[in-house]
């Protein structure tokens, strides 16, 4: 190993996706990133650790692992086997319709819908007039209901 590197990314012939870390790298430090990254430890052989689950696309989910922690600047390197392995997809993929959803909602939201013939006209809001003035002064009656309250 590379005395500048920090992770090993690789395939073991019994465990599948392996990852290894610097025997000079803090151990608790290397099992925390690496089980955070879906990597246990082998049991029988220390300082390494294996991919859970490695079935469900475990080359992409290793390249991942790597590139996540070269984003928090670890020096990482992998095997070609599996920066290699898994480019072309092992299964058909199915596709969930969802790009085929999003375009038909944004063809629906860009074309007018057929119950609406024209398109309403903008005009200028409709001003009321205002009423006039009356020629004669309003008589206001004001009445007392009894005593006046003090303060």
């Amino acid at each position: 190993m590379d005395p500048d590197t920090h992770f090993v990314f690789g395939t073991h012939h019994q465990h599948g996706y392996a990852a290894a870390f610097a025997p000079d790298f803090p151990s608790h430090l290397a099992h925390w990133l690496l089980t955070r990254l879906q990597f246990e430890p082998v049991p029988q052989e220390p300082g390494l650790y294996r991919l859970s689950d490695p079935q469900n696309d475990g080359a992409r989910r290793t390249r991942q692992a790597a590139q996540d922690l070269r984003a928090q600047s670890y020096a990482v390197h992998v095997d070609a086997d599996v920066a290699h392995a898994g480019s072309a997809p092992t299964h058909p993929t199915h596709p969930n319709g969802l790009a085929e959803r999003r375009t038909r909602i944004a063809h629906a939201a860009a074309t007018r819908p057929p119950q609406r013939g024209v398109a309403p006209t903008v005009s200028a809001p409709s001003i009321r007039p205002v009423p006039p003035k009356p020629s004669y002064a309003p008589t206001v009656h004001l009445t007392g209901s009894g005593p006046a309250r003090g303060r």
